[in-house]
């Protein structure tokens, strides 16, 4: 089965052109792609088990042996660094009794199912039967754990359960263009969070593809980003849109005094406000000049980076399920991942990465946490979301909601289901 580990390409700057706005028309989203039971089961035959998803940064697996269990839906992989540095991925379950055989992460020589201790080498092969002699069939011909195709890009494994499947550069496109300058693999990675909440996960997938509910779940955030006024992109499968940070909202009036979310910005970045002479509305332009000429003293590299990037949010959605925040110094990776049977409920997962500054000591790579909805803090901003994304499902299933009538600040809602059915088929 091939297996490639795929490097960003080589190219100078993230494309900023706005993409013309298809015509996807008005009609209501209908109601029952987010509640129905047969919508989810038909999701799993034609969409998780078709595209590439992604399952882990490439560090969580960085030494021989290394490994790490995700999970899609009903089925968990078992993702694994080999001795030739390639990275492979294996059904997590055992070939005798259908046991899971291994679980969270960790180094391992061989993979051994604790029920009956079968044993597989990390390549998948049989390693050891016990008492191989008293089954008079032999060991399954399958001479293994099953493998699923695996490939590597800019700093992450993805994983596909389709073998006919095209190559991951093909599905990304055009993003291995647009993402490669960030070198994510150059990040380490500071957080790993999984909540289980109580929604669908397109439910999720929504709250964070548009901007236009910051004014009611955010809106503290009013004085740091332009909310409505934003660039909007939508490719073959995936979108974007480019949100101005360390600004003010469109929506408030501007104040001499610098709101403290652009002071912890501009502090992040080594320039103390209090040499600050100007508006508010020219902090940004002002940030991005420091940062550009005071960013190699640090030991941060943003010459692949345009003078917006340098303190805006790049936002990209990876369809079908990976959402993105991108900054020049970090990354904020969100994967909603839906229930194994219960359309009403998701795993919501957090990743944070950050640029380190010179003699900026590695962080100890962070363990995954698991927890529910309202056992611990996520963030003032994603705890916003999480409180209110329930009550969205809820209402979902209310006589009264037929479905979801979205506007043009909606747009990558809109094109996430004309994707979605082109593989799920029509409704």
């Amino acid at each position: 089965m091939a297996v490639s580990r795929i490097k960003p390409g080589d190219f100078t700057k993230t494309p900023i052109d706005k993409t013309d706005d298809p015509d996807f028309g008005t009609m209501m989203i209908p109601k029952e792609r987010y509640t129905s039971p047969s919508f989810m089961a038909r999701e799993w035959e034609r969409l998780w088990s078709k595209v590439w998803l992604w399952g882990c940064a490439s560090e969580d697996i960085e030494e021989t042996g290394d490994y790490i269990v995700t999970s899609i839906g009903r089925e968990e992989i078992i993702l694994t660094r080999q001795a030739d540095g390639r990275a492979r991925g294996f059904y997590n379950v055992c070939q005798h009794r259908g046991n899971r055989i291994m679980m969270g992460q960790g180094n391992a020589t061989s993979f051994r199912c604790n029920y009956h201790h079968w044993e597989y080498r990390i390549s998948g092969e049989f390693e050891n039967i016990p008492d191989l002699e008293t089954f008079p069939q032999g060991a399954p011909p399958c001479g293994g754990l099953t493998e699923v195709r695996v490939e590597e890009w800019n700093g992450f494994v993805f994983f596909n359960l389709d073998p006919e499947a095209e190559p991951l550069l093909a599905f990304l496109d055009p993003l291995d263009e647009h993402l490669g300058p960030y070198h994510f693999d150059r990040m380490v990675k500071v957080t790993d969070w999984t909540a289980e909440w109580d929604c669908n996960w397109k439910t999720s997938v929504d709250a964070f593809n548009e901007s236009y509910h910051v004014q009611g779940i955010h809106p503290e955030l009013l004085y740091f980003i332009e909310d409505k006024h934003i660039q909007i992109d939508t490719y073959e499968r995936h979108n974007r849109y480019l949100i101005p940070f360390s600004t003010i909202s469109h929506r408030v009036n501007e104040t001499t005094e610098i709101p403290h979310l652009i002071k912890n910005a501009m502090k992040d970045a080594g320039m103390d406000p209090a040499d600050f002479d100007g508006r508010v509305s020219e902090v940004r332009e002002a940030l991005q000049k420091f940062k550009r000429n005071h960013g190699p003293e640090m030991g941060l590299d943003y010459s692949d980076l345009n003078d917006e990037q340098l303190t805006d949010d790049y936002h990209y959605m990876i369809f079908p399920n990976i959402t993105m925040n991108i900054h020049a110094d970090d990354l904020m990776l969100f994967r909603q991942r839906p229930h194994e049977t219960d359309p009403d409920k998701m795993y919501f997962d957090v990743q944070m990465f950050k640029l380190l500054k010179k003699d900026e000591e590695r962080p100890r790579k962070p363990r995954n946490e698991r927890f529910k909805h309202g056992e611990r803090s996520m963030g003032l901003v994603i705890d916003q979301d999480a409180a209110n994304l329930p009550g969205v499902q809820r209402g979902m299933h209310s006589e009264a909601f037929d479905g979801l009538w979205l506007g043009d600040q909606e747009l990558r809602i809109r094109h996430f289901h004309k994707v979605l059915m082109d593989y799920i088929g029509d409704d």
